[in-house]
């Protein structure tokens, strides 16, 4: 057997496999005398069936069964003694397989198209322009409402006062539009919503809906229509008032202490507010490290250049998604794939060359974490300690292993992050959640 690397590239290549009769005829020769065994045919008693039948009757299969499997443990062996990293994984030459006499032939040649990965230079070094996110008063008094809500105590009162919400039908007999609608009390304008204190359920009240909402999107979800439509509404609807309902906001308190953050967490409005605060530091500023390992990714990979082979990549990934992407598809979306493929490589020479693994109890640390999270979310940390170890080793299993491997790549990630996070050159400016919501739009 003759096996041939021939690189065409520096990121395309061939590897050729020449099987001669003695690579495979041994092997052929043990499966026909296994199969004579086994076989069932009528006319001949179990394991006494003559090899020349079996090979009439199944000859080819078995050959194009043997050959198959020489081919696969070949060529993975070869690309692993000969240590080729490889894009993708290597793609049959099938129009050369279909000219193949499988009654005649004796010497079979393979081809496997490959995609190799290229040498680059990497400087993570990288000057990077970040920001910090501060609380400001305005959201922390917005988070503190919400909250109040949240937990607070409902009620459907008779009679509309500020800051209800209502449920009611909204009606036009002229444009036989007719839907059963809720509307919030931040959902319509100031001076529209003072129209409605003082009634009661099932009043009448005509509104103009191009005008009531704060803007064009509430209006369109609420009506559960387009912008375009809405426009074209003319005159006044009549909507009627089948439902009130009212939030009485829940009191500072130990009760909401406990709710928010698990039991005796904090004892004081003082300390509530300043645990309010760092929470919303510290979830904001989750979302700016996500922005910047971002900014991290697009600066490392605009100072480094790496070839890759496009044409190889495209038709792999058509290959390993049949039915499930077309090639128009992945035209319009290949510059992203391609920039992944990108950053899989520097990552990947990051960790090789700086020896990070993930070894087991990292998985299940993590595992561990993530599992407190949740259950703290909920309130529910009392004694999670002492089931804690059951619960992540029955959520690593779960998935089919799906669970285990997505657990293991994100420790990786954030190992190899972690790292690249010491190498640049961070600056960070300190912003307001505000401020950051529109940095991160522009």
């Amino acid at each position: 057997m003759d096996i041939v690397l021939d690189k065409s590239t520096a990121t395309e290549g061939q590897i050729k496999i020449t099987l001669k009769e003695k690579d495979y005829q041994p092997k052929v020769e043990e499966k026909v005398k296994d199969y004579s065994k086994k076989a069932t045919i009528k006319g001949f008693r179990p394991g006494k069936v003559p090899p020349g039948l079996i090979r009439k009757l199944y000859g080819k299969s078995i050959l194009v069964e043997e050959i198959n499997e020489i081919l696969s443990k070949s060529i993975t062996e070869y690309i692993k003694e000969n240590k080729i990293k490889l894009i993708g994984e290597p793609l049959p030459n099938h129009d050369k397989t279909a000219t193949i006499d499988w009654d005649n032939q004796k010497e079979f040649e393979f081809e496997y198209e490959i995609g190799l990965v290229s040498e680059f230079d990497l400087n993570l070094a990288q000057k990077i322009k970040a920001y910090e996110i501060q609380a400001d008063k305005k959201t922390i008094d917005t988070t503190l409402e919400s909250i109040k809500k949240q937990y607070g105590n409902y009620s459907e009162p008779d009679e509309v006062q500020e800051g209800d919400d209502l449920m009611g039908e909204l009606t036009q007999e002229s444009s036989g539009y007719k839907e059963e609608i809720w509307i919030t009390a931040n959902q319509i304008k100031p001076k529209e919503a003072k129209k409605f204190i003082g009634l009661k359920k099932e009043d009448i009240i005509e509104i103009d809906p191009k005008k009531i909402f704060v803007d064009d999107a509430t209006a369109s979800t609420i009506l559960r229509k387009s912008d375009e439509e809405i426009k074209k509404f003319k005159g006044l609807f009549t909507f009627k008032i089948n439902k009130i309902n009212r939030v009485e906001n829940a009191e500072i308190n130990q009760e909401l202490f406990d709710k928010v953050f698990g039991k005796d967490a904090v004892k004081s409005e003082e300390e509530f507010m300043s645990k309010l605060k760092e929470t919303l530091e510290k979830n904001y500023n989750q979302e700016a490290k996500t922005f910047t390992q971002k900014l991290i990714q697009d600066k490392i990979l605009d100072s480094t250049k790496i070839e890759v082979p496009d044409a190889f990549y495209k038709k792999w990934i058509l290959a390993s998604n049949k039915d499930k992407i077309t090639e128009e598809t992945l035209d319009k979306d290949f510059e992203n794939y391609i920039k992944e493929l990108k950053w899989s490589l520097v990552v990947n020479k990051v960790a090789e060359e700086n020896d990070i693994k993930v070894e087991h109890p990292d998985v299940v640390a993590s595992a561990k974490e993530m599992i407190m999270a949740q259950f703290a979310s909920y309130g529910m940390t009392d004694n999670m300690s002492e089931n804690l170890d059951s619960f992540a080793e029955n959520y690593l299993q779960g998935n089919d292993g799906q669970n285990y491997m997505n657990t293991f790549n994100k420790v990786r990630n954030d190992k190899i992050m972690d790292f690249i996070y010491e190498k640049v050159d961070i600056s960070f400016k300190k912003v307001k959640p505000d401020e950051f919501s529109k940095i991160v739009s522009n």
